[in-house]
C-alpha cells in the first residue's frame, strides 16, 4: 500500500464564540475559505491536483448546511472540478476527515486530498441540529442521553479527582498557551481572519485568559450541577450504584472554550509531492477509531490508544509528544495518569480550556499544532486523539520526516 503524507496545515485563529467575538462577522463558508486559499497559495501546488475535500463540521444546518465545503472550495479559487463533503462525528470531525483522506490515498484511490473543519459557534449555536438522542424518548429507552459535561464529572467522581486538581490542571492550560502566543509556537501555521475590504480582524487566538489564577478558578460555580440535579445524577446512580454521590467540579474555567475556527492539511502520495515540487512533513503511521459505554462519553482516548498503538505496531512508550483534546480537564487527566504519561509530553502548548473548541475543526487543529512542536523540538513521533459523544474517540499517530 501507498504512503499518506502530510504537506502542510494551516488554521485560523480562534475567535471567541460570541456576538461580540472579533471573527463573529464572518460566514462559516467564508472563514474557511481563507484557510483553504491560504494552503493552496502558500504551497503552490496545482488546485486540480486535489481529488477531495473533506471538512468536519459538527453543527451541519443554516450556514454550515448544504455541503459548505464544495461552497468553500469554490470561494477559495479550486476552480470547477474539486469535489467536497461535508462529516459530522462530533468532536473528532476534523481527525476523521484527515482518516478518510489517508484511506484514500493508501488504497491509491486519489494522489491528493485536503482533510480539515470549520465551526463558527457564534453564529450557530450547539446543539441546532437536533438530533434523536436529545430528544426521541424511544431512543432513550435503549440508552438515556448524558449531557457532556455531568459525563465529565462522573468520570472525575470515578476517578477520584479533586476540584482543587481540576482547577490546577486548567491553570496550567492557560499558562502554556500564554507562552506557546507570546512565544510564536503558533505563528507558523496561523492564517489572520479578514473581514470583506481585507482588512485583518484577528490573528492570534482571542480567548485566552493568561492572567487568570488557582484563586480565580475556585471561585467559579460548578457549571453542570444543575443539570445532574435535574435528573441525570440518578441515572448515573443506578448504572454506578456504588457511588454516593457525582462530584460535580467541572466549571466555565475547566472546560473547553467556545469558539470560531477553521483548520485545513494538505494530503498526499509520494509522487503528488515530486510533481507539485513539495517536501513532505510527515507520514501518517496508524489510524483508529472506536465507540464505548455512553454514559461514559468521554472515555473513548484510552480504548482508541490502544487500538491505534496495535495498529502501528507501537507501545505508549513510542510516542514523543500527545494531543489529547481538553474537552474537559479530566478527560487528559485520566489519559495521562492510565499510561502514565509525564505532563511534560502532553498538551505541551495548552488545549482547548485555554485557546477554545471549535467542534468540527478541533481535530486538524491538534495535528497541526503537534508537528510544529515536533520541527521545534526535533522530535519524531505524536499521537492525537479526541473524544466525541455518545462515547465514541479517534486517533491518529504520524511521524515527522
Amino acid at each position: 500500500m501507498k504512503a499518506a503524507y502530510i504537506y502542510d496545515h494551516v488554521r485560523t485563529p480562534r475567535g471567541k464564540g460570541r456576538s461580540d467575538g472579533a471573527i463573529h462577522e464572518i460566514t462559516p463558508v467564508h472563514l474557511v475559505s481563507q484557510v483553504l486559499a491560504a494552503l493552496k497559495d502558500r504551497n503552490h501546488f496545482d488546485p486540480t491536483a486535489i481529488e477531495d475535500v473533506g471538512l468536519g463540521v459538527v453543527m451541519p444546518v443554516s450556514e454550515q448546511g448544504a455541503d459548505i465545503t464544495r461552497s468553500a472550495l469554490l470561494c477559495a479559487g479550486y476552480g470547477d472540478s474539486v469535489t467536497g463533503f461535508q462529516l459530522n462525528r462530533f468532536c473528532t470531525s476534523a481527525l476523521d476527515t484527515v482518516k478518510l483522506c489517508h484511506a484514500m490515498i493508501v488504497s491509491g484511490q486519489v494522489q491528493a486530498a485536503i482533510g480539515g473543519g470549520v465551526e463558527s459557534m457564534s453564529r450557530v449555536t450547539i446543539g441546532s441540529d437536533g438530533g434523536a438522542s436529545y430528544s426521541d424518548p424511544q431512543v432513550g429507552r435503549h440508552f438515556p442521553y448524558i449531557p457532556n459535561g455531568v459525563a465529565a464529572d462522573l468520570m472525575a467522581t470515578l476517578d477520584g479527582f479533586t476540584r482543587q486538581q481540576i482547577d490546577a490542571y486548567a491553570l496550567e492550560s492557560q499558562q502554556r498557551a500564554a507562552v506557546a502566543q507570546i512565544r510564536g509556537y503558533f505563528d507558523q501555521s496561523l492564517v489572520p481572519v479578514r473581514d470583506v475590504l481585507g482588512d485583518i480582524l484577528l490573528y492570534q487566538d482571542e480567548a485566552l485568559r493568561p492572567s487568570i489564577s488557582m484563586a480565580d478558578l475556585s471561585k467559579l460555580k460548578p457549571a453542570f450541577a444543575a443539570l445532574g440535579e435535574a435528573g441525570f445524577d440518578s441515572i448515573l446512580l443506578q448504572r454506578y450504584p456504588h457511588l454516593e454521590s457525582v462530584q460535580h467540579v467541572h466549571t466555565n474555567g475547566t472546560s473547553s472554550g467556545i469558539v470560531d475556527g477553521a483548520s485545513a492539511v494538505l494530503l498526499g502520495s509520494e509522487s503528488f509531492g515530486k510533481s507539485n515540487d513539495l517536501l513532505p512533513r510527515a507520514r501518517i503511521v496508524a489510524v483508529a477509531s472506536c465507540a464505548t459505554e455512553p454514559l461514559l462519553s468521554l472515555g473513548g482516548p484510552i480504548p482508541v490508544t490502544y487500538k491505534v498503538l496495535a495498529h502501528a505496531k507501537m507501545s505508549i512508550r513510542d510516542i514523543d509528544l500527545f494531543e489529547v483534546n481538553e474537552a474537559f480537564a479530566v478527560v487528559p487527566m485520566r489519559y495521562m495518569r492510565h499510561f502514565n504519561i509525564p505532563r511534560d509530553k502532553i498538551n505541551v502548548n495548552g488545549g482547548a480550556i485555554a485557546l477554545g473548541h471549535p467542534l468540527g475543526a478541533t481535530g486538524v487543529i491538534l495535528l497541526g499544532t503537534v508537528l510544529d512542536e515536533l520541527e521545534r523540538r526535533d522530535l519524531r513521533t505524536a499521537l492525537i486523539t479526541l473524544c466525541a459523544a455518545t462515547g465514541q474517540a479517534t486517533a491518529v499517530i504520524i511521524e515527522r520526516i
